[in-house]
């Protein structure tokens, strides 16, 4: 596999491309410029991930393959959905806990997109029993999530965004300190850059150097679920 150095600078315009003409005939027609611009790129990226992780966490995986790896389907799902477009217009790599089966597991994340690319951390929708226990462990262990979500090196680029409830889940003190974080229905936190970064040799050392900002987010939901960081 080539050595990463970036991605190619055809990539964002490829992604434009394919949102405008997002049907099966153009992605065949293309699928070359879809290998060079995206696939084979972005499993150079997942392999020079892969010897940096463990600067993290020993129990997180960049898989570089096809099927089942790190890099997500650029098929969508459309079988639920209002949109039938056929083809995702983004780059998802997900670098999951070993323990984890799929993107509701604690996670590394990387988005690439024209005008929204960013960095992902934490737990995406997590199921009921495991969010409750989120929730219970952020009771039982407040400043540690304070310091976690609070500190300066994460705060300043670093944000939790996602679903949220209305109302306090039900047991939960309305007037608790942390209830906006407690009416939470994902835990994940992300950070944007600028799409111009992916094409730069340093790319792999800049999204190494923000997780590692992030790390403490991720190691507390590792706790919280009970699995280890």
């Amino acid at each position: 596999m080539a050595q990463f150095e970036g991605f190619p600078k055809t990539c964002i315009p490829y992604l434009k491309q394919l949102a405008k003409n997002n049907n099966r005939e153009w992605f065949n027609d293309n699928k070359q410029r879809y290998e060079d611009c995206v696939r084979n790129p972005a499993m150079a990226f997942i392999a020079a991930m892969a010897p940096q992780l463990p600067a993290l966490s020993p129990h997180f995986r960049a898989v570089a393959k096809k099927m089942g790896g790190s890099l997500m389907r650029v098929y969508r799902d459309t079988r639920f959905a209002g949109d039938k477009t056929p083809f995702k217009t983004n780059v998802g790599i997900h670098f999951r806990h070993e323990l984890g089966k799929d993107v509701h597991a604690p996670g590394f994340y990387v988005h690439i997109e024209p005008g929204d690319c960013f960095l992902g951390a934490g737990i995406w929708h997590p199921e009921a029993p495991v969010l409750n226990g989120i929730r219970e462990f952020i009771i039982d262990n407040p400043n540690a999530w304070k310091k976690a979500t609070q500190a300066a090196a994460f705060s300043k680029d670093w944000a939790l965004i996602g679903d949220t409830l209305v109302r306090p889940p039900r047991g939960i003190d309305p007037a608790h300190e942390l209830l906006v974080d407690l009416k939470r229905k994902d835990f994940i936190a992300c950070m944007n850059f600028d799409e111009a970064r992916i094409s730069q040799p340093g790319f792999v050392k800049f999204v190494m150097g923000n997780y590692q900002r992030a790390s403490a987010l991720v190691s507390y939901l590792c706790m919280a679920v009970d699995v280890p960081y």
